[in-house]
């Protein structure tokens, strides 16, 4: 007999932070059931965040299960290029052989292909949310709502994305 496992997802801070800036962060844990996060993502969200909103949504969130990575020489090795909370999701991700990892920044996401992680980031997940009918406003609106929030998003990917929502 075959035992079902749920995926497994590890997320980054970007995700977390501009969806809970966009008041879209209830979309993680209806994809993805539970996220797993680092010590590093944890302190960026939560701890450095103190005093705004969508630090105390993000600490108030009970799907998000914080986990220890282990592999401290990968960790000290993706360090020296990327990012404390980006090193640590890829080694968390690595380590729980995640289906998925929730990370936007380009030279993160280029990392986790070297390790073959599959990589989604804020944009697809909003995407998704508006194919399956799932925003509580319009695309359009969110997008704009992502970029306020200091989501940086290159002009052309923003109109290769409002084509994509045009189909």
């Amino acid at each position: 007999m075959k035992t079902l496992t749920m995926p497994i997802t590890v997320s980054n801070s970007t995700p977390l932070i501009h969806l809970a800036k966009i008041r879209q962060l209830h979309l993680l844990p209806e994809f993805f059931g539970t996220l797993l996060i680092p010590q590093a993502v944890y302190t960026e969200c939560v701890i450095e965040g103190q005093g705004h909103e969508e630090s105390t949504l993000i600490a108030q969130a009970n799907w998000l299960h914080l986990v220890p990575v282990a592999n401290e020489n990968l960790l000290t090795l993706l360090n020296s290029e990327l990012d404390r909370g980006e090193a640590e999701a890829i080694v968390l991700a690595l380590e729980r052989r995640a289906d998925r990892l929730l990370l936007d920044d380009a030279e993160g996401r280029s990392k986790a292909r070297l390790y073959n992680l599959p990589c989604v980031g804020t944009l697809g997940i909003l995407l998704r949310a508006h194919k399956e009918n799932k925003l509580n406003t319009s695309f359009l609106t969110v997008l704009e709502a992502l970029q306020a929030s200091g989501f940086w998003l290159d002009k052309h990917l923003y109109q290769k994305l409002i084509q994509e929502i045009g189909k």
